[in-house]
């Protein structure tokens, strides 16, 4: 009985952080119609900071001796990748060609992590890539090359690969790691307040995107992801991200009526195949 409720409730994490990570290009979108990029990504750590906080009754350090490599990844990991990711948008990289990119980070860390890894691994890896493609097709399409924004786009691979993997060799529990992490990312997004836009408006079209992904996102799910981590399958977990534009184009089907193509239905059903085998083989 034990064992039985230990996979639903892995489950339960797994379908909880995916549905949560899925919403956050939907929900950043509307908010930036109302603020900048900058003053969204800086109030929504802040606010996941204010909350870690509370949890951990103040703490803001972990234990001497680990200070440094909590700091350096979460730099990596949240910092400069967030960075990476938006700059890459910036300048010209598409939605879909950005995802596509990403998703390289499940095959790369299964050839750094796994010296012995089953075909199979690899091929279920590939479909869900595939699957993946085919659901952003669209954004592909349209995509115009620009070097310096594929620059940004490998960095934003290269730093949440190497995250990761640093990520993973830290013992302590998640609540110990974040607000030191949170609170090295909110010194390097407020270095680039002379350099970039800083405004929002007083409302509810930002002030709900703030609460939710300082706390559904940033707290909540960066909780349950550091969780996986820490306890799974490094391969595994980082596969789970395939599902994360289906859970979006899902809910821009559901939220704005935009229809849904059969390519994408079809990719969907690619990256579920893929995943399936992935998580089947040991």
């Amino acid at each position: 009985m034990k064992t039985e409720n230990t996979f639903w409730a892995a489950q339960g994490a797994m379908a909880t952080f995916v549905l949560l990570w899925g919403s956050a290009a939907i929900v950043t979108r509307w908010g930036l119609d109302h603020g900048s990029v900058l003053a969204l990504l800086i109030l929504r750590f802040a606010l996941a900071l204010g909350a870690l906080l509370l949890i951990r009754g103040g703490r803001l350090l972990p234990p001497r001796g680990q200070r440094l490599p909590v700091a350096g990844v979460g730099l990596l990991l949240i910092g400069f990748y967030t960075l990476c990711y938006f700059l890459a948008l910036e300048h010209e990289v598409t939605p879909g060609l950005l995802a596509t990119v990403l998703g390289a980070q499940p095959i790369l860390t299964l050839v750094l992590t796994e010296r012995r890894f089953s075909p199979w691994r690899l091929a279920g890896l590939l479909l869900a890539l595939l699957g993946l493609t085919l659901v952003v097709y669209q954004s592909l399409v349209l995509a115009r090359l620009s070097w310096t924004g594929m620059a940004f786009a490998l960095g934003a691979l290269l730093c949440v690969t190497v995250g990761a993997l640093w990520q993973k060799r830290i013992a302590l529990p998640p609540s110990e790691v974040l607000p030191l992490q949170y609170a090295v990312t909110l010194l390097l997004c407020a270095l680039l307040i002379p350099f970039q836009p800083f405004h929002w408006q007083w409302s509810v079209g930002f002030l709900v995107p703030v609460v939710w992904m300082g706390l559904g996102v940033s707290v909540a799910a960066q909780l349950l992801l550091y969780r996986m981590i820490r306890s799974g399958n490094l391969v595994n977990v980082t596969s789970l991200f395939y599902l994360v534009p289906v859970v979006t184009v899902l809910l821009d089907y559901l939220v704005f009526g935009n229809a849904l193509s059969a390519m994408s239905l079809a990719g969907m059903i690619a990256i579920l195949a893929g995943l399936a085998v992935v998580h089947g083989q040991r």
